[in-house]
């Protein structure tokens, strides 16, 4: 199910009940402004979702509205999650899905982070 970007952040999402520890996940990382957690459906070798603590619908909706600290913190934690798995060499990607035609799925805002193998182009024309 596609998620309409442009909408209120809904409580009951999947992201934020694993924020309120309601539902399990296998954490990687967390601060002040972030908690990383394995993908329960890996698409890479590693593939680790991090998403803000606040209440964010998307990407759109987290560039406008977040702190310039949330934000901060947030990138900074992304680059820290990378470092510490050992992916600046020999690479990784981060993906964000925004909106509909974007794919996304889960209405709280997240990057992607895939490493592990050699992940090829990004989108085939």
């Amino acid at each position: 199910m596609a998620i309409d970007a442009n909408k209120p952040y809904d409580d009951e999402n999947i992201f934020a009940k694993i924020l309120r520890g309601e539902i399990p996940s296998k954490k990687v990382y967390e601060d002040e402004w972030a908690y990383a957690f394995h993908d329960i459906a890996p698409q890479a070798p590693l593939h680790i979702l991090v998403i803000p603590k606040g209440r964010y619908v998307s990407w759109n909706d987290f560039s406008a509205s977040a702190s310039s600290e949330e934000i901060a913190g947030f990138v900074r934690a992304v680059g820290k999650i990378a470092r510490d798995h050992d992916l600046v060499e020999p690479g990784y990607r981060l993906l964000a899905n925004v909106g509909e035609n974007g794919g996304q799925e889960v209405p709280h805002f997240h990057i992607h982070l895939f490493g592990g193998k050699p992940l090829g182009r990004m989108i085939s024309a």
